[in-house]
């Protein structure tokens, strides 16, 4: 239950950033089609924030020490890019103009995340019975 709360607010997340910023499009027919389309752009956002943001964060770490964490930004707006490419590549609909969309992209991204993973936090976590 909980990942699938966590699917929803991804997909809102990158649903508002594609909603707020001319440069992250959405091309579907249906609005169904649409929350289909971002349901599953959720998923290959969360699949590779689960296997790829990890390994580029370990081989930028230093990068990341320097810069304390802002760099982190920059590899969110890496993953968005590549989202958009694999939603390409799989005729999504969802698209990713440059750089800096991306980058202001994952900053939209991240805020909406963070407020509504707060929302979603487990009143059992961090308990040990």
């Amino acid at each position: 239950m909980r990942m699938i709360l966590r699917l929803l607010a991804n997909a809102a997340a990158l649903a508002i950033a594609t909603w707020l910023l001319p440069g992250i499009s959405l091309t579907a027919d249906s609005t169904s089609d649409k929350v289909i389309s971002m349901l599953i752009i959720a998923l290959i956002f969360g699949v590779l924030n689960a296997v790829v943001k990890p390994i580029f964060t370990l081989f930028t770490s230093p990068i990341v020490l320097l810069t304390l964490g802002l760099f982190l930004l920059v590899i969110n707006a890496v993953m968005l890019l590549l989202v958009s490419w694999i939603a390409g590549l799989v005729s999504l609909g969802w698209h990713v103009d440059n750089f800096w969309w991306a980058v202001l992209g994952a900053l939209i991204v991240s805020v909406v995340s963070f407020l509504l993973n707060a929302f979603l936090k487990d009143k059992n976590e961090g308990r040990r019975d």
